[in-house]
């Protein structure tokens, strides 16, 4: 059996790294342009792709690669602008189009960026299908470029935003509207910035933006999902029924209810589920997680008698066993959440309304309708490394074993390395807080001993 390409520049979404620095610079951009537009140019019609970006300056730089390198592979590029993630999604797939890239690194700071591509349905590409793509851009590609005559052009998508606000809109049951709700929405300074406050204010809510005022450094600084406390502060401040956080790209969401306190990934999918579930319209009689979603959750499921399948990290593989399963719910605690029915990715915005549909019907409010499980005590850690992850070194291996049996099967130990970062996640959960606090930092103290020994 051949055995299949590996992939080294693709992690658990996409490309990412620091900008202008190996593997984020322009001449990376113009060979997975010339790889990916090679590979996706099936049949004899005129092949197409969309690129559409977040807000960050080096988007400036990695959008006219890509598009050289599209335009030598023979193919037409349609340029988007700065739109959400699943905008692009969408739109690769409302057009007809061959292929979907979008320019950015989510919720990562400025000085980072990132390229994800999607398929011709709007899905996000599997392992093997990157590993392909990789397995180009490494041989020499320069006598398979389109010759002149066949080379693509290049044009500007005028209506784009317009058309994903429509989109959003219609995710929304017939005739529901949002007069009286004051919502306050952090866009993270990011690629939602002027589509998310458009289509709320359409659908008749007050509207008080936050990061909306992109100078291509500021995306997601202290700002958005990953950073809500200016949301949770605004919420109080203007007395509003619900906060919104959007992340750099706007596949993730983030709630604070009307007391200023947050609702995370993990209630977001209860609600919708339940929501789901009493209309008769939640598929496959389940949905889909990941591993870091709470007990709670599941626990809260099951009594609905809805079921949980659970992954790993990345809502590539949320959206993939939903494909599988025939689902149509999914997302992570960390506020990806994918409705099937209206997009192929996480999309906050979508999610966002789902929520503000169910305050809009039960007249209840944020901190009734949101908070649907008590959540059993979670606590995240992040370590930092260099070199190789030290979760190969056996007596590591060991006390993540003994830190598992001291929970008794009331609760999990979970180690993971990001798929983005030099990070290790460790995470425990269970019914002890103060057990789940002691295991987390020994487990952290262990790592972290690791990694400066071996470093030195």
């Amino acid at each position: 059996m051949d055995k299949q390409p590996q992939r080294r520049l693709f992690g658990t979404d996409g490309i990412r790294g620091t900008a202008n620095k190996a593997p984020m610079t322009a001449e990376m951009a113009l060979r997975l342009g010339q790889a990916a537009g090679l590979l996706f140019t099936r049949g004899n019609h005129r092949h197409r792709v969309i690129i559409g970006k977040d807000t960050r300056l080096s988007g400036y730089m990695l959008e006219p690669a890509l598009t050289a390198g599209f335009i030598s592979a023979g193919m037409n590029v349609t340029l988007a602008g700065p739109l959400p993630t699943p905008a692009i999604a969408m739109l690769t797939r409302s057009l007809r189009l061959d292929l979907g890239v979008v320019i950015s690194a989510s919720h990562n700071p400025f000085e980072d960026n990132g390229i994800k591509l999607f398929g011709p349905d709007g899905a996000k590409l599997s392992d093997e299908t990157e590993a392909e793509i990789e397995a180009l851009m490494a041989e020499d590609l320069s006598e398979r470029m389109a010759p002149p005559e066949k080379l693509g052009r290049a044009a500007r998508l005028v209506d784009a935003a317009g058309r994903y606000i429509e989109a959003a809109k219609f995710s929304l049951p017939r005739g529901l509207r949002l007069d009286g709700l004051r919502i306050v929405l952090d866009c993270a300074h990011g690629a939602a910035y002027k589509v998310a406050p458009a289509a709320l204010f359409e659908l008749g809510a007050e509207v008080i933006p936050l990061g909306v005022s992109p100078d291509g450094f500021n995306i997601n600084r202290e700002a958005g999902s990953t950073a809500p406390r200016a949301l949770c502060e605004a919420v109080l401040e203007h007395h509003a029924d619900i906060g919104i956080a959007l992340d750099g790209d706007a596949d993730r969401v983030i709630l604070a209810d009307e007391r200023g306190e947050i609702i995370d990934g993990d209630q977001i999918l209860g609600l919708i589920a339940r929501d789901m579930a009493q209309a008769g319209n939640l598929r496959g009689g389940g949905i889909v997680a990941t591993v870091m979603s709470n007990l709670g959750l599941e626990r809260f499921l099951a009594d609905l008698g809805v079921s949980l399948t659970r992954t790993k990290v990345g809502d590539r593989y949320v959206a993939e066993a939903m494909r599988t399963e025939q689902k149509n719910l999914g997302g992570e605690q960390s506020g990806h959440v994918i409705l099937s029915d209206f997009a192929t990715t996480g999309d906050g915005l979508v999610a966002a309304l789902q929520v503000l549909s169910v305050l809009v019907r039960s007249g209840q409010r944020a901190s009734e309708a949101c908070r649907v499980f008590a959540p059993l005590p979670q606590l995240l850690r992040n370590v930092r490394y260099r070199g190789a992850s030290p979760l190969a070194l056996p007596h590591i291996k060991a006390a993540i074993e003994a830190a598992a049996k001291r929970l008794q099967g009331t609760g999990r130990v979970l180690i993971r390395p990001s798929g983005t970062e030099p990070l290790i996640r460790v995470m425990a959960e269970g019914e002890d807080q103060g057990l789940i606090e002691e295991i987390v930092e020994g487990l952290c103290g262990e790592i972290a001993a690791a990694t400066a020994q071996a470093a030195e």
